[in-house]
Protein backbone atom coordinates (compact mmCIF):
# COMPACT_ATOMS: atom_id res chain seq x y z
CA UNK A 1 0.00 0.00 0.00
CA UNK A 2 1.35 3.34 -0.79
CA UNK A 3 2.27 6.16 1.97
CA UNK A 4 -0.22 9.26 2.08
CA UNK A 5 1.60 12.63 1.76
CA UNK A 6 1.48 13.19 5.62
CA UNK A 7 3.46 10.03 6.09
CA UNK A 8 5.77 10.51 3.38
CA UNK A 9 6.59 13.68 4.79
CA UNK A 10 6.78 12.43 7.81
CA UNK A 11 9.61 10.39 7.14
CA UNK A 12 11.91 13.25 5.01
CA UNK A 13 11.08 15.37 8.40
CA UNK A 14 12.38 12.58 10.48
CA UNK A 15 15.49 12.10 7.91
CA UNK A 16 16.36 16.09 8.65
CA UNK A 17 15.97 15.93 11.88
CA UNK A 18 18.55 12.86 12.40
CA UNK A 19 20.67 14.84 10.16
CA UNK A 20 21.44 17.54 11.78
CA UNK A 21 21.27 15.77 14.98
CA UNK A 22 24.24 13.75 14.13
CA UNK A 23 25.91 17.26 12.68
CA UNK A 24 25.66 18.56 16.12
CA UNK A 25 26.94 15.13 17.67
CA UNK A 26 29.68 15.23 15.36
CA UNK A 27 30.67 18.89 15.58
CA UNK A 28 30.68 19.19 19.75
CA UNK A 29 32.91 16.03 19.67
CA UNK A 30 35.68 17.39 17.04
CA UNK A 31 35.89 20.62 19.03
CA UNK A 32 35.76 18.52 22.46
CA UNK A 33 33.01 20.51 24.22
CA UNK A 34 30.62 18.99 26.45
CA UNK A 35 26.73 19.63 26.73
CA UNK A 36 27.27 21.84 29.61
CA UNK A 37 29.53 23.89 27.97
CA UNK A 38 27.58 24.14 24.51
CA UNK A 39 24.51 25.38 27.11
CA UNK A 40 26.37 28.07 29.23
CA UNK A 41 27.72 29.18 25.50
CA UNK A 42 24.22 28.99 23.46
CA UNK A 43 21.77 29.75 26.13
CA UNK A 44 20.22 26.93 25.27
CA UNK A 45 18.76 25.06 28.93
CA UNK A 46 21.26 22.15 29.98
CA UNK A 47 18.83 19.78 30.81
CA UNK A 48 16.60 20.20 27.25
CA UNK A 49 20.13 20.03 25.51
CA UNK A 50 20.88 16.95 27.29
CA UNK A 51 17.50 15.21 25.81
CA UNK A 52 18.67 16.66 22.56
CA UNK A 53 21.47 14.54 21.91
CA UNK A 54 19.47 11.57 23.33
CA UNK A 55 17.18 12.39 20.66
CA UNK A 56 14.06 12.66 22.98
CA UNK A 57 13.54 16.81 22.39
CA UNK A 58 13.44 18.30 18.73
CA UNK A 59 14.73 21.18 18.50
CA UNK A 60 13.37 24.10 16.08
CA UNK A 61 15.25 25.93 13.97
CA UNK A 62 16.14 28.74 16.20
CA UNK A 63 17.67 26.65 18.63
CA UNK A 64 20.09 24.50 16.02
CA UNK A 65 20.46 28.41 14.87
CA UNK A 66 21.78 29.76 18.71
CA UNK A 67 24.01 26.07 19.12
CA UNK A 68 25.67 26.48 15.73
CA UNK A 69 26.86 29.96 16.97
CA UNK A 70 29.50 28.59 19.44
CA UNK A 71 30.53 25.78 17.27
CA UNK A 72 31.57 28.03 14.45
CA UNK A 73 28.89 26.58 12.35
CA UNK A 74 25.69 28.22 10.01
CA UNK A 75 22.20 26.44 10.00
CA UNK A 76 21.09 26.40 6.35
CA UNK A 77 17.52 24.91 5.12
CA UNK A 78 16.53 25.04 1.73
CA UNK A 79 13.88 23.35 -0.85
CA UNK A 80 15.42 21.40 -3.74
CA UNK A 81 13.19 20.70 -6.43
CA UNK A 82 13.44 16.68 -7.40
CA UNK A 83 11.56 15.33 -10.14
CA UNK A 84 8.31 18.32 -10.41
CA UNK A 85 5.55 19.04 -7.97
CA UNK A 86 2.81 16.48 -7.59
CA UNK A 87 -0.14 18.79 -7.29
CA UNK A 88 -1.63 18.26 -10.83
CA UNK A 89 -3.89 21.03 -12.67
CA UNK A 90 -7.06 20.39 -13.79
CA UNK A 91 -6.81 19.34 -17.52
CA UNK A 92 -4.10 16.25 -16.85
CA UNK A 93 -6.84 14.51 -15.63
CA UNK A 94 -8.99 14.86 -18.67
CA UNK A 95 -6.16 14.10 -20.70
CA UNK A 96 -5.15 10.80 -19.28
CA UNK A 97 -9.00 9.95 -19.23
CA UNK A 98 -8.87 10.33 -23.26
CA UNK A 99 -5.54 8.75 -23.63
CA UNK A 100 -6.44 5.56 -22.08
CA UNK A 101 -9.76 5.65 -24.56
CA UNK A 102 -7.71 5.62 -27.37
CA UNK A 103 -4.92 3.03 -26.58
CA UNK A 104 -4.48 0.37 -28.93
CA UNK A 105 -5.33 -2.82 -26.80
CA UNK A 106 -1.87 -4.11 -27.22
CA UNK A 107 -0.77 -1.27 -25.04
CA UNK A 108 -0.92 -1.63 -21.40
CA UNK A 109 -1.60 1.31 -19.15
CA UNK A 110 -0.27 2.11 -15.47
CA UNK A 111 -1.26 5.48 -13.83
CA UNK A 112 0.14 7.58 -11.50
CA UNK A 113 3.70 5.45 -11.34
CA UNK A 114 5.91 6.08 -8.20
CA UNK A 115 10.28 5.88 -8.79
CA UNK A 116 12.19 6.25 -5.77
CA UNK A 117 16.16 6.53 -7.14
CA UNK A 118 18.51 8.46 -8.67
CA UNK A 119 15.06 10.41 -8.63
CA UNK A 120 12.20 10.66 -6.67
CA UNK A 121 8.61 11.45 -8.08
CA UNK A 122 5.34 10.33 -10.04
CA UNK A 123 4.83 9.62 -13.75
CA UNK A 124 1.81 10.10 -14.71
CA UNK A 125 1.54 7.28 -16.98
CA UNK A 126 3.46 4.47 -17.86
CA UNK A 127 2.52 2.51 -21.30
CA UNK A 128 3.77 -0.89 -21.03
CA UNK A 129 4.19 -2.82 -25.12
CA UNK A 130 5.13 -7.16 -23.80
CA UNK A 131 5.69 -7.21 -27.69
CA UNK A 132 8.22 -4.74 -28.33
CA UNK A 133 9.54 -5.09 -25.07
CA UNK A 134 8.99 -1.17 -24.79
CA UNK A 135 7.94 1.18 -21.55
CA UNK A 136 7.11 4.71 -22.49
CA UNK A 137 6.88 7.26 -19.78
CA UNK A 138 4.17 9.28 -20.45
CA UNK A 139 4.17 13.17 -18.95
CA UNK A 140 1.04 15.25 -19.69
CA UNK A 141 1.49 19.53 -19.31
CA UNK A 142 -1.12 22.08 -19.83
CA UNK A 143 1.71 24.72 -19.44
CA UNK A 144 5.08 25.07 -20.05
CA UNK A 145 6.35 27.57 -18.01
CA UNK A 146 9.60 26.46 -17.27
CA UNK A 147 10.42 23.80 -20.49
CA UNK A 148 14.46 23.24 -20.27
CA UNK A 149 13.01 22.35 -16.29
CA UNK A 150 10.11 19.99 -17.44
CA UNK A 151 11.80 18.16 -20.46
CA UNK A 152 15.07 17.36 -17.85
CA UNK A 153 12.50 16.26 -15.20
CA UNK A 154 10.58 13.95 -17.61
CA UNK A 155 14.65 12.37 -18.63
CA UNK A 156 15.38 12.05 -15.14
CA UNK A 157 11.53 10.22 -14.13
CA UNK A 158 11.81 8.06 -16.82
CA UNK A 159 15.51 7.06 -16.12
CA UNK A 160 14.43 6.00 -12.57
CA UNK A 161 11.41 3.59 -13.83
CA UNK A 162 13.36 0.57 -12.69
CA UNK A 163 12.61 1.71 -9.10
CA UNK A 164 9.35 1.54 -9.91
CA UNK A 165 7.97 -1.60 -7.47
CA UNK A 166 6.31 -3.22 -10.20
CA UNK A 167 9.30 -2.32 -12.94
CA UNK A 168 10.65 -6.65 -12.91
CA UNK A 169 6.64 -7.84 -13.94
CA UNK A 170 7.30 -6.22 -17.07
CA UNK A 171 10.73 -7.84 -17.71
CA UNK A 172 13.00 -5.15 -17.94
CA UNK A 173 11.55 -3.58 -21.08
CA UNK A 174 13.77 -0.66 -22.92
CA UNK A 175 12.18 2.41 -21.43
CA UNK A 176 10.97 5.69 -24.05
CA UNK A 177 9.05 9.14 -23.30
CA UNK A 178 6.27 10.74 -24.40
CA UNK A 179 5.15 14.21 -23.53
CA UNK A 180 1.35 15.04 -24.31
CA UNK A 181 0.71 19.11 -23.89
CA UNK A 182 -2.13 20.94 -24.29
CA UNK A 183 -2.26 23.10 -27.67
CA UNK A 184 -2.91 27.15 -26.27
CA UNK A 185 -1.13 30.28 -27.54
CA UNK A 186 0.83 30.16 -24.76
CA UNK A 187 2.11 26.63 -25.19
CA UNK A 188 2.73 27.30 -29.18
CA UNK A 189 4.75 30.34 -28.67
CA UNK A 190 6.76 28.39 -26.06
CA UNK A 191 7.44 25.60 -28.63
CA UNK A 192 8.12 27.80 -31.29
CA UNK A 193 11.03 29.60 -29.04
CA UNK A 194 13.10 26.48 -28.21
CA UNK A 195 12.01 24.50 -31.34
CA UNK A 196 15.46 22.82 -31.65
CA UNK A 197 16.06 21.83 -28.22
CA UNK A 198 12.45 20.10 -28.38
CA UNK A 199 13.14 18.57 -31.25
CA UNK A 200 16.57 17.13 -29.67
CA UNK A 201 14.50 15.86 -26.87
CA UNK A 202 11.55 14.58 -29.10
CA UNK A 203 12.62 13.65 -32.46
CA UNK A 204 9.74 11.44 -33.03
CA UNK A 205 7.02 13.03 -35.29
CA UNK A 206 3.88 13.43 -33.35
CA UNK A 207 1.67 12.20 -36.25
CA UNK A 208 3.80 8.82 -36.30
CA UNK A 209 3.79 8.31 -32.53
CA UNK A 210 -0.17 8.83 -32.84
CA UNK A 211 -0.17 6.22 -35.03
CA UNK A 212 1.59 3.71 -32.61
CA UNK A 213 -0.41 4.43 -29.72
CA UNK A 214 -3.84 3.76 -31.46
CA UNK A 215 -2.64 0.81 -34.04
CA UNK A 216 0.19 -1.26 -34.59
CA UNK A 217 2.58 0.55 -36.26
CA UNK A 218 5.87 0.54 -34.15
CA UNK A 219 6.89 3.01 -31.35
CA UNK A 220 8.97 5.88 -33.18
CA UNK A 221 10.93 6.89 -30.63
CA UNK A 222 10.22 9.97 -27.81
CA UNK A 223 7.95 12.03 -28.86
CA UNK A 224 5.93 15.31 -27.81
CA UNK A 225 1.86 14.86 -28.85
CA UNK A 226 -0.20 18.10 -28.78
CA UNK A 227 -3.71 18.30 -27.63
CA UNK A 228 -6.80 20.61 -27.60
CA UNK A 229 -9.16 21.13 -24.95
CA UNK A 230 -12.59 22.53 -25.25
CA UNK A 231 -16.49 21.90 -24.41
CA UNK A 232 -16.13 19.23 -26.83
CA UNK A 233 -13.57 17.29 -24.73
CA UNK A 234 -9.87 16.69 -25.92
CA UNK A 235 -8.67 15.93 -29.46
CA UNK A 236 -5.63 15.31 -30.80
CA UNK A 237 -4.35 17.84 -32.46
CA UNK A 238 -1.75 16.90 -35.87
CA UNK A 239 1.87 17.71 -36.46
CA UNK A 240 4.48 19.30 -34.66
Amino acid sequence: MSKSPAELAAERAATVRARLLHDLRTLCADAGISIRELSRASGVPNGYLARVFQGEAQPSLETYAKLGGPLGADLSARLYPNTGPEIRDRHQAGILEWLLGVLHPRWRPFSEVRVWQPSKGWIDAVLHEARATLAVATEIESELRRLEQQVRWHEEKALALPSWRDWEELGEPAISRLLIVRRTRATRAVAREFARQLALAFPAHPDDAMAALTGTTPWPGPALVWVTVDKRGVRFAPGR
